[in-house]
């Protein structure tokens, strides 16, 4: 992690930096598997342009205070579930809690829109940012998990955009109906229609025993780049192409907060 000091004294850089909230790996049952898939989303963000900027629930108040300052987007990652009652709700069927990296994160997604910051969160970032927002979860959903990351090929299922939605325009531009996408399932907590926060319109659904289940969401404020998607983009070997248009807009939008310093958010792509 970079210290307090080395993110203050950074400077301007063609490469916006953009905050990444992971999982501490040394409070993980498997602190070499974590360590791997922090460095997946590190790797696809240092591909599209951007500079990562790492945080975990282990950095101290000064590192995250000098990063939230630094910072011209923000990625929130996959990983445990969030605690259930900051939905107002009691545990069931959530299987892993992590309280301090919730707190991390909820100052973390705090500081992005008070800066009006490109945001874009991917499976618990993704479920973590409608909480945020306001929303709900589902605790548990069955027929939407794989085997564990890098003991078996991932499940997949289909993804079905919206059309006319940001995210369709940038994984599908040349069809206007949006599409269908095959894409990577790691999850056994979803957002339903019904949980949906107030502030987001779905993108994206799948359908499940549950019924359909939101998979990919955006802000209904235009000027506002607010993404998340339920699927894990940065594990390429079993996510479409078309998903390196999303890290590139992403970072570009970040550039544009960058460039538009004190930031006012992204750019429609």
């Amino acid at each position: 992690m970079p210290s307090s000091t080395e993110i203050a004294a950074s400077g301007p850089s063609a490469s916006p930096r953009i905050v990444v909230t992971l999982q501490a790996p040394e409070r993980a049952a498997d602190p070499d598997l974590a360590r791997r898939k922090n460095a997946r989303y590190l790797e696809e963000l240092a591909a599209a342009g951007g500079a990562g900027m790492p945080l975990d629930e282990a950095s101290d108040p000064a590192t995250r205070r000098a990063a939230f300052e630094a910072m011209q987007g923000l990625l929130l990652t996959g990983g445990a579930d969030l605690h259930p009652d900051r939905y107002g709700q009691a545990v069931d069927g959530t299987r892993e809690i992590e309280p301090g990296r919730d707190e991390l994160e909820a100052t973390a997604f705090a500081a992005a829109r008070e800066r009006g910051l490109p945001v874009l969160g991917i499976c618990r970032g993704f479920q973590a940012i409608n909480v945020f927002m306001g929303g709900q979860l589902l605790q548990h959903v069955e027929e939407h998990g794989s085997p564990p990351y890098l003991s078996g090929p991932a499940r997949r299922h289909p993804l079905l955009l919206r059309p006319a939605t940001r995210l369709a325009r940038i994984l599908r531009p040349s069809d206007p109906n949006g599409g269908v996408l095959s894409v990577n399932t790691y999850h056994h907590q979803a957002v339903r229609r019904e949980d949906l926060a107030p502030g987001l319109v779905e993108a994206g659904y799948s359908r499940s025993q549950a019924g359909d289940l939101v998979e990919a969401f955006e802000a209904v404020d235009r000027d506002a780049f607010i993404v998340g998607v339920q699927c894990h983009p940065e594990r390429v070997e079993s996510t479409p192409a078309e998903f390196a248009r999303l890290w590139r807009v992403f970072v570009d939008a970040c550039h544009g907060a960058a460039r538009a310093q004190p930031a006012t958010g992204g750019r429609t792509p």
